[in-house]
């Protein structure tokens, strides 16, 4: 048992490893869209490019976060114990930008694909993120770093 947390493991109990929820969301989308696509954007918009565009963005501040959790010296999987509260490089303007990324990512791939499906499963994809995973993390941070988390969540939102 932790004493610190009072939990008998050391991380934040999330109900999906968040790349595993990503994962699942683009092959139902791409399989729903082969099943009947649903197409959404306007014809003659460079959908692929746009959407290569947004996706590669949503990449780029996913490995920026990423980068910045190693650099601190903590752990980037929600099974493992997180060792310091991060408050710079991205996490200066959102306490979740990994899961931005991965928003923006999904997005990206429904504009290059233009899918309908995708965004249509940016819905449950969030609420799994908010309500199974971010929920989690939060309750585990205050219980693991309290008045250093509270004050970091009071100057920090949630998303943007």
């Amino acid at each position: 048992m932790n004493e610190a947390t009072g939990n008998l493991r050391d991380s934040s109990a999330a109900v999906v490893r968040p790349p595993f929820a990503w994962v699942i969301a683009v092959i139902a989308g791409l399989v729903l869209d082969r099943l009947h696509p649903l197409p959404f954007v306007p014809a003659g918009l460079p959908t692929s490019w746009l959407g290569g565009v947004v996706f590669l963005a949503g990449l780029g501040l996913l490995v920026w976060a990423a980068t910045t959790l190693r650099r601190a010296g903590t752990q980037i999987q929600t099974t493992q114990p997180t060792a310091t509260i991060v408050d710079n490089g991205p996490y200066r303007f959102t306490r979740n930008p990994i899961y931005i990324g991965m928003f923006l990512g999904l997005t990206g791939l429904a504009l290059a694909f233009d899918s309908l499906w995708l965004i249509v499963l940016l819905v449950p994809f969030y609420l799994v993120i908010r309500y199974g995973v971010v929920a989690r993390e939060e309750a585990y941070l205050e219980r693991k770093f309290g008045g250093v988390y509270l004050a970091y969540k009071a100057r920090v939102r949630r998303w943007l």
